[in-house]
């Protein structure tokens, strides 16, 4: 690594920083379009559309969420189903950046897209195909930016790398959501959080302070970019052939038949699967539920995502320091447990109970208890995202590392409907956005049973 690092001019302390800008750069399009500001104000326009049209209200806001989830589910199974093999044709050419370029591409101009949201609910779908396009794009730069992970150190040191990374990126994300929510975000006085008008003249009563959110996104991801592009670099190494579709099929093919020699993998694959689609489930209605169940306005979203993601960065960085000491698989099942407590105190709270303890006209107590949800679920959550990636390095080489985190994020993407799929299943089975929660639970703890048959210091061949 050090040899590779001379070879291009570029020492690897660069090379790090450069790696984690990407976590900058990208997080808030999971901060602020996924979970805190985008999702909650889809949620609340197609609930009002959807009043509009005559349904009753729970069943008006049920359909808005399970809109949203039919959303996250195709975008799910289109990354799934394409990522090992894309991951094996950059395998075969040697190269990851020209697909980190043209994905970064995707992702600006679908988070640009939703400045065109129109607030009375009329373009409901066409925002929704934007959203995915962008989603897309994130999500496979990731998996690409990620393989590069194995040549930033030994399979010991990039457990801090990791979670130094997603630190760096929650930090970003924290910047972001402040900056939209002082001056951007309308709340119902058309003031923003510190009472001023929207910037650059926005009007707030086509909510264009809030529909602001995609260009933001994009441009500061464009910008954010910059030190990536600038000091990372590809590993320079002979090509493996023609890059073909053929191969890179018969490639991946060849790997799935090879899992069953790898139990330790194939255990790994799965459990992740299950988890990381809860933890995605989590996040993907977090702001959704406090919207819907809980009555909160997109500000109140907006500054429970802060607390989220502050703790996020924090504890990110504290795991990162406990993968290294301890191992990522430990830190892992620690953190599973906590979401999933997390989780069934989320399902068995409303606007006017606890656990089916009936609560006061008024009480602020399921707003504090939520608060306090959000710091487990951004902090434990940010931590479970950054181990599993470094307990994917130890069962991978670089070699084939983009193949590797192809099939990881194939595992992690290939039922990524599920989780949304459940939950609007659920929702509808119910005609409850609280109790359409519920099957996150069971997805933790499916992940939790499977990773005990997995090494935690990897199978790598």
């Amino acid at each position: 690594m050090a040899d590779l690092s001379a070879a291009q001019g570029i020492s690897l302390r660069k090379r790090i920083w450069g790696w984690w800008f990407f976590d900058w750069a990208s997080q808030p399009y999971h901060t602020l379009l996924v979970t805190f500001v985008f999702g909650p104000f889809f949620a609340a326009t197609a609930t009002e559309y959807f009043l509009a049209s005559g349904l009753s209200g729970e069943a008006a806001r049920a359909q808005a969420q399970s809109s949203w989830s039919l959303c996250l589910t195709i975008t799910g199974l289109i990354i799934g189903l394409s990522a090992p093999f894309l991951g094996a044709l950059a395998d075969i050419a040697g190269r990851k950046l020209p697909w980190i370029i043209g994905f970064s591409v995707a992702y600006v101009a679908g988070s640009a897209g939703l400045w065109f949201m129109d607030p009375a609910g009329s373009n409901l779908w066409w925002m929704l195909i934007s959203f995915g396009v962008g989603f897309i794009g994130a999500e496979f730069a990731l998996i690409f930016v990620n393989a590069q992970l194995p040549s930033l150190g030994t399979k010991e040191e990039v457990g801090q790398v990791s979670g130094s990374g997603f630190a760096f990126g929650y930090l970003g994300g924290v910047i972001a959501l402040f900056i939209m929510l002082l001056l951007f975000v309308e709340q119902d006085s058309g003031k923003t959080l510190i009472g001023l008008d929207p910037v650059l003249g926005l009007d707030a009563s086509a909510r264009e302070g809030t529909r602001a959110v995609g260009p933001f996104v994009a441009i500061w991801f464009a910008l954010f970019m910059i030190p990536y592009f600038a000091w990372v670099r590809d590993p320079r190494g002979p090509r493996r052939g023609s890059a073909s579709l053929g191969r890179a099929v018969s490639m991946v093919i060849a790997s799935v038949k090879g899992l069953k020699h790898r139990k330790s993998l194939t255990s790994y694959l799965v459990s992740s699967m299950l988890y990381r689609d809860a933890l995605n489930g989590l996040y993907g209605f977090g702001g959704v539920y406090a919207g819907l169940v809980l009555d909160w306005s997109i500000t109140q979203i907006g500054i429970f995502g802060i607390i989220a993601a502050i703790s996020a960065a924090l504890f990110s960085w504290a795991g990162g320091l406990a993968d290294k000491r301890f191992g990522p698989k430990p830190v892992i099942i620690t953190a599973i447990l906590v979401l999933s407590l997390v989780c069934l105190v989320v399902v068995n709270m409303s606007r006017t109970q606890i656990f089916g303890v009936a609560l006061a006209e008024g009480s602020s107590l399921p707003d504090q208890v939520f608060f306090a949800c959000g710091v487990l679920i951004g902090g434990f959550g940010g931590i479970l995202q950054a181990t599993s990636r470094t307990l994917m390095v130890r069962h991978t080489t670089p070699e084939t590392a983009t193949e590797a985190f192809g099939l990881y994020g194939l595992s992690g993407r290939a039922t990524a409907f599920l989780a949304p799929a459940l939950i609007g299943l659920m929702t509808t089975l119910t005609g409850s956005a609280r109790l359409g929660i519920t099957p996150v639970i069971a997805l933790f703890a499916l992940g939790l049973l499977l990773l005990s048959r997995v090494d935690g210091e990897g199978d790598q061949v």
